[in-house]
């Protein structure tokens, strides 16, 4: 994909209007990363070989990424990249590819919910050390870790969940495997912000 299609068969973001609203990306680009998650996702049910170019020069910049995939508003997958570890597209290909087929809570997507799929995706920013009392919920995911042990959750789970600052660290660190209240006794408790949008109605 050289450019990204007006004529996609995808609904638009679910954003403000180009060029960069409230965040880093345009709407353009907003459509066209979704746009590949779906492609890569039909991709892979098809088993057909899945070539990409860069939309545009902005998206092959490294970032981490989470790809959230919906089957009939029901999670049907989540996977990403905490840091900024390939080009962000593809990035996107490769998360979105991994949620559908490789998040082990579920079953892989089958080619008859492919079309009804819905995916969100939250553009991480990278994770800096902060005083769990300076946590902002709605603002900020959290990622705690302590001897080997790592968990994070997106911004928008605290809100969605109605969390208050306490609940997401303790919730962080019992994803991360470890005692809740780890966060009070040296566990490493680092923050991000993320750029929410979605084809979907779940933009944040």
């Amino acid at each position: 994909m050289s450019q990204p299609l007006p004529n996609s068969p995808f609904p638009q973001a679910n954003s403000a209007p180009s060029p960069h609203p409230r965040g880093d990306f345009s709407e353009e680009e907003r459509v066209a990363l979704l746009h590949i998650a779906h492609q890569a996702i039909e991709a892979e049910v098809e088993g057909k070989p899945f070539f990409l170019e860069a939309p545009t020069p902005h998206l092959t910049e490294p970032r981490g990424v989470f790809t959230t995939i919906y089957y009939h508003e029901h999670l049907r997958g989540c996977v990403g990249y905490i840091a900024a570890v390939s080009p962000l597209y593809l990035a996107v290909a490769e998360t979105a590819r991994a949620a559908a087929f490789e998040d082990t809570r579920f079953s892989p997507v089958q080619w008859d919910e492919v079309q009804e799929l819905k995916v969100s995706l939250s553009v991480l920013s990278a994770p800096k050390p902060i005083d769990p009392t300076q946590v902002e919920i709605g603002q900020h995911g959290l990622l705690i870790s302590q001897h080997g042990h790592r968990g994070l959750l997106l911004p928008q789970v605290a809100t969605e969940h109605g969390w208050d600052r306490e609940t997401f660290l303790r919730e962080t660190c019992y994803k991360a495997g470890l005692p809740p209240d780890a966060w009070k006794h040296g566990a490493r408790v680092e923050a991000f912000t993320a750029e929410v949008f979605s084809d979907s109605g779940r933009c944040r």
